[in-house]
C-alpha cells in the first residue's frame, strides 16, 4: 500500500491507499476515520469469538473468517475493516491480496468507546446497504449482543442473547 506519491492524492482514496500499511483507517462514506488501537477487553472478546468460530469451521468446511486489520473493498467509497468477518466457500474467489471485494456472508463488530457510534449507525448502514446478510453488536463489558438479519434488503433485529452468536449462516450458536 505506502508508496512515494508522484503527485498529491487528489480524492479520498488515494489519500487511503498512500497511508502506511496497518494503519488503523476505514473509508466510510467517502470519510477517512481513524480509531485508537481497541481496549484489552475488546481484544479478548475478539480472541474468544474467533477461537469458537475458527474451530467450527475446520469441522464444517463453511469457508472462511478473518479478523480485523482487514479490508472489505464495499466501493471505492466504502472500505472497512470489520472486528471479525465470515466469507462463505462461493464467495472466496473475491478475496485478493489486498483485501475482500463482495460483502461478507457475516460480520461481527465489538464496541469500543471510540467505535460505538460507528458501528450502530455509519458501518450498520454500509453494511445493510451492501448485503451484509447476518451483523452482530457485541458489547464486551456486558456480552450482550445486538444480532440483525437481511431480509428483502433491511436489517431487521433477532433475538439477541448474552455470550452468545445465533447464526443462521453457520447453522450453530457461538459462545464466548
Amino acid at each position: 500500500m505506502t508508496q512515494a506519491l508522484a503527485r498529491p492524492p487528489k480524492t479520498i482514496l488515494e489519500v487511503w491507499e498512500s497511508l502506511p500499511e496497518g494503519t488503523l483507517c476505514q473509508l466510510i462514506n467517502n470519510q477517512l476515520i481513524m480509531s485508537p488501537a481497541p481496549p484489552n477487553i475488546h481484544q479478548v472478546i475478539l480472541n474468544e469469538i474467533n477461537v469458537e468460530i475458527s474451530l467450527y469451521l475446520r469441522k464444517n468446511k463453511l469457508g472462511e473468517v478473518r479478523i480485523a486489520p482487514y479490508d472489505v473493498h464495499f466501493s471505492e467509497q466504502n472500505i472497512l475493516q470489520p472486528d471479525l468477518l465470515f466469507i462463505e466457500n462461493k464467495n472466496l474467489d473475491k478475496v485478493q491480496k489486498d483485501g475482500l471485494y463482495v460483502a461478507p456472508d457475516l460480520i461481527i463488530e465489538i464496541l469500543s468507546p471510540s467505535t460505538a457510534k460507528l458501528d450502530y449507525k455509519e458501518k450498520k448502514s454500509v453494511y445493510e446497504k451492501f448485503g451484509v446478510t447476518e451483523y452482530f453488536i457485541v458489547d464486551p463489558e456486558s456480552k450482550y449482543v445486538n444480532s440483525f438479519f437481511l431480509r428483502k434488503g433491511k436489517y431487521e433485529e433477532q433475538k439477541s442473547i448474552i455470550g452468545k452468536i445465533n447464526s443462521k449462516i453457520l447453522g450453530t450458536n457461538i459462545s464466548f
